[in-house]
């Protein structure tokens, strides 16, 4: 199939699967490189193919052993594709450091933001009863003003109001 390496100890040169490795690996990637976005799912693709040719025992018995080797080759391409389809990869988000920082979730990060969540609970209480429920449905309950207004059975602007008033008492008491 492939001529052995200068160096190469003639007992790596006779195995089957080194030999199988050499001489299909760069046109195997080649044919995934064309097929796929990144490189490294093309090298894991490569060698999915020449682990499966390699599991078929032998190639001896197979008369056109490229086009074997490529036919196991399409058929991976179409598991990773079913398999991809099935688990719905492609709206999958990739995990990166810098948006999942470990550091983000240290002990003392959560001891102050509970001591800051505790702050503006306590900011909350010391607003009055409609300015503190118009508050919680806009920010919390996601609710738009004239639906709170509704609710309270007062103006837009007295919603607008009461908001603002409790986000100024909040930031002023947050600033102690």
């Amino acid at each position: 199939m492939v001529s052995r390496k200068m160096g190469a100890s003639r007992h790596v040169a006779e195995d089957p699967c080194i030999q199988l490795h050499e001489h299909f690996r760069g046109p195997l990637m080649a044919f995934f490189l064309r097929r796929v976005k990144q490189r490294v799912e093309a090298e894991d693709l490569t060698q999915e193919t020449l682990l499966r040719a390699i599991g078929a025992q032998s190639l001896d018995h197979v008369s056109h052993a490229e086009s074997y080797i490529f036919k196991i080759a399409a058929n991976v391409l179409n598991d990773r594709g079913r398999y991809r389809q099935s688990r719905q990869a492609d709206r999958h988000d990739p995990y990166e450091e810098t948006s999942h920082a470990i550091e983000d979730f240290s002990p003392e990060r959560v001891l102050m933001g509970r001591q800051s969540i505790g702050k503006v609970a306590r900011c909350l209480h010391e607003m009055p009863e409609r300015a503190r429920v118009a508050f919680v449905l806009h920010r919390f309950e996601g609710l738009r003003h004239p639906e709170i207004a509704r609710r309270l059975g007062v103006s837009v602007s007295a919603v607008e109001k009461y908001i603002m008033a409790t986000l100024l008492h909040i930031k002023s008491r947050m600033s102690e």
